[in-house]
């Protein structure tokens, strides 16, 4: 019988915390709460966990530091999950490595879609991982994009990208020219079917990416916006 997945709450509000946890186990899952940011860290590092919610506002550690730490040695999935609403939270959480951002209050049938997506595609390759490790190096302009050696160069020097701005980017080079939708985008890089997720994510990790790989992101040239339709990769 297969083991069933464990995920490590980290959480400072009590009641938040045993209501998670009672949904996370009758959904099929283990769970286990650590009531504050120094805990959650060790907790997280222990590799028993096969994904991690975080909040932000926590104590002795703060949700956005365990984030930092924990991408330093792990890859496990890890979903903040806070109160914290605004944007430049959300570009921040992502940017110091978090797979998704989901605000209070939330819908638990959405936060499990999401719960599963992630474990799902950490188990095993993904989709997108086979698609893009198949193609063959995309050099645009003086962007290169090699999936096979996971690396993103530009003007020959290497680009540091998220794990989420490096599956957009190597997705959207695989399929160059063609622009997809914010739904679209979700259920392909973020794997969330019936588009339980917040399309907002698509555009933050566009955001982000043209920061990274764009000359004057308010004017791209590479990652661009069709009006009406989403977003695609072109060359300049």
């Amino acid at each position: 019988m297969e083991a069933k997945k464990k995920i490590l709450i980290v959480e400072d509000e009590k009641n938040i915390a045993q209501v998670l946890q009672y949904n996370i186990i009758k959904s099929g899952y283990d769970a286990e709460i650590a009531g504050d940011g120094g805990v959650g860290l060790v907790r997280a590092l222990s590799g028993e966990f096969d994904l991690i919610l975080l909040d932000i506002m926590l104590p002795v550690v703060n949700g956005f530091e365990v984030c930092e730490q924990i991408r330093q040695r792990s890859q496990v999935p890890i979903i903040f999950v806070t109160a914290r609403e605004e944007e430049k939270d959300k570009i921040l959480g992502l940017d110091t490595g978090a797979d998704d951002y989901v605000t209070k209050p939330f819908s638990f049938k959405e936060l499990l879609s999401r719960i599963r997506a992630n474990i799902r595609r950490s188990a095993g390759e993904t989709i997108i991982e086979k698609k893009t490790e198949e193609s063959a190096p995309v050099t645009i302009g003086d962007l290169s994009i090699d999936c096979a050696k996971y690396l993103v160069t530009k003007g020959g020097e290497p680009i540091e990208l998220s794990k989420k701005d490096y599956d957009l980017l190597a997705f959207l080079a695989a399929n160059l020219g063609r622009a997809y939708s914010r739904e679209e985008l979700l259920e392909e890089i973020w794997g969330y079917e019936n588009y339980y997720g917040d399309t907002r994510n698509v555009d933050v990790t566009v955001c982000r990416l043209r920061n990274k790989i764009e000359d004057d992101p308010s004017k791209p040239e590479y990652l661009m916006t069709k009006r009406g339709v989403g977003y695609y990769l072109r060359r300049p």
